[in-house]
């Protein structure tokens, strides 16, 4: 067993944030299931939310974000991550992130759903250089064990080890590269695992994004809450070689049209702001174009606004999609809507706590009560930054706890596994019901029909899970099927069209808003 004072499952700027002010006063130890640079922090192209110009206020971020999430956001959490923003950014300025300034000082953006402008960037690459400079400083921190390429398998628990209390004492961690199992012990556990993207056919998320830390939280009896609000974005690349690769809301913006394969528009019928609709109606509209039609996929075109002018406004944009074949200048690109954020998780309070003791969460992970039924544009990296500086002050002014004697990893009773085909067909199979019946649109019947269809995948991989050696990717496929039987079960709870759950049978947003929450039952029931 190897022994720190906390423990950080997840290597985002959440994790490593915690992990740098951690650092300072006890022994870290940081789980990153690929590299430093691989998390969705680093996709974060926009920029991070923050109250930092005399013209706005306080209370009007608030308001921006209460209208953004349909008013199932909660008032406290709201008010603690807007009033603690400029805190957070101070604190990046001070590690040397370089945000972009003009001649007025900083410069600040504005995104949908603000009223003013109050989105500190870094040019249009934001989160990369922001991970980039702290990844740099965690490096080369002494007091930081990086543990590159190894996934947490499940939480140690006192309920799972029989002491009483239902305490975290850390986790089983698989080494990826060598299959090695080891066992590490914590009196203080940080989940920082990120969102769950990958449980549908289109993301715009990192191949990381597999509700690792939602799915050990649960089984570990914590409460899980509002899993059915996943933000899509609308236009998502579409080409075999281009995974996750956005297409600006821009180019619409500056007069992209949407079109069918024979050429014709159709956002007109379903909204009368056509493509500048905001992002949830032309999400719903594409997705209902491509299941009435049978489409793998629907066509941005930017072609008539001219080369010059393309080059000079979307030149990234056309960069990637010209290595791909496609000059968008003289064709349309071919876009999906694609699985953006997501917006519920684990429970959590201000502290970062949650309901197992010695366990905390921070990030896209949790749910805090920030994003309510739909995430406000760049709130999701301040919420980061907030709750993981919560947590550390929370576990800095704790009592320091023993620990128990941690049993090793048990392999004595499973073999090798003998036909992986089974994972990655599960994970195939997964993905694509999730993407059809639990997307944009939902119904009661597609539901029913996903319920069915997870419980079947559930059995078969909890049985190869309990009679083979664990891999990576069997993991991965395990968490994604919990996270996706939560999705669904926190769906059918809610009884009306709200934010982003559209239901064709609950058309209508009820009166009072109301969260769904979900709790695994007590070992041994």
């Amino acid at each position: 067993m190897q022994k720190f004072d906390v423990l950080i499952i997840g290597s985002g700027l959440a994790g490593q944030s915690a992990a740098l002010r951690l650092a300072r006063h006890c022994r870290v130890v940081l789980i990153s299931k690929r590299s430093l640079e691989d998390s969705a922090s680093g996709w974060a192209q926009g920029g991070i939310a923050a109250v930092l110009d005399s013209k706005d206020s306080i209370e009007a971020h608030i308001q921006d974000t209460h209208i953004a999430g349909a008013w199932l956001n909660d008032d406290a959490a709201t008010r603690f991550v807007v009033e603690n923003g400029r805190q957070a950014i101070d604190w990046l300025i001070e590690q040397g992130v370089p945000f972009t300034k003009d001649e007025a000082g900083y410069h600040l953006t504005r995104e949908g759903g603000h009223s003013a402008r109050r989105v500190i960037h870094v040019a249009d690459a934001t989160g990369q250089s922001v991970q980039d400079t702290l990844t740099k400083k965690v490096r080369a921190n002494p007091n930081i064990m990086v543990l590159e390429s190894h996934i947490a398998i499940d939480l140690i628990t006192g309920e799972k080890l029989g002491t009483g209390d239902n305490r975290c004492f850390g986790a089983y961690v698989l080494n990826s590269r060598s299959g090695e199992v080891i066992t590490i012990g914590a009196p203080n556990t940080l989940i920082a695992t990120g969102g769950a993207g990958k449980v549908y056919l289109y993301t715009t998320n990192p191949d990381t994004s597999t509700g690792d830390g939602i799915a050990m939280a649960y089984r570990a009896g914590c409460r899980v809450s509002n899993m059915e609000f996943i933000q899509f974005h609308p236009t998502c690349l579409y080409h075999p070689q281009a995974k996750s690769f956005l297409i600006s809301e821009a180019v619409r913006g500056e007069g992209g049209l949407l079109r069918l394969p024979d050429g014709t528009r159709f956002m007109p019928e379903h909204d009368e702001r056509a493509e500048l609709a905001p992002r949830d109606i032309v999400a719903r509209a594409i997705d209902f174009e491509m299941k009435k039609r049978g489409l793998d996929c629907v066509y941005l075109d930017i072609s008539h606004k001219g080369e010059s002018f393309i080059r000079e406004h979307f030149p990234n944009i056309h960069a990637r999609c010209l290595e791909l074949g496609i000059d968008i200048t003289s064709e349309p690109i071919p876009v999906v809507p694609a699985a953006h954020y997501t917006c519920g998780g684990i429970v959590s309070d201000l502290k970062g706590r949650t309901d197992v003791a010695g366990l905390y969460v921070a990030g896209e992970a949790s749910c805090t009560g920030l994003h309510g039924a739909n995430r406000l544009a760049s709130n999701s990296l301040l919420e980061c930054l907030v709750f993981s500086e919560a947590a550390v002050n929370d576990i800095l002014d704790g009592k320091t706890k023993m620990l128990p004697d941690l049993p090793g990893w048990d392999e004595s009773r499973v073999t090798d596994a003998d036909e992986d085909v089974v994972i990655s067909h599960n994970w195939d199979e997964l993905r694509r019901f999730m993407w059809d019946y639990v997307g944009i649109v939902r119904t009661t019947k597609r539901l029913k029909r996903a319920s069915h269809r997870i419980a079947l995948l559930m059995r078969e991989i909890d049985e190869f899970y309990a009679n083979f050696r664990v891999n990576h990717d069997l993991i991965e496929l395990r968490n994604l099927v919990v996270t996706a039987d939560l999705i669904v079960r926190c769906a059918m709870q809610r009884k009306e069209s709200r934010g982003l759950h559209f239901s064709r049978d609950y058309p209508e947003m009820l009166k009072k808003a109301k969260n769904t929450v979900l709790k695994r039952r007590p070992l041994g029931r």
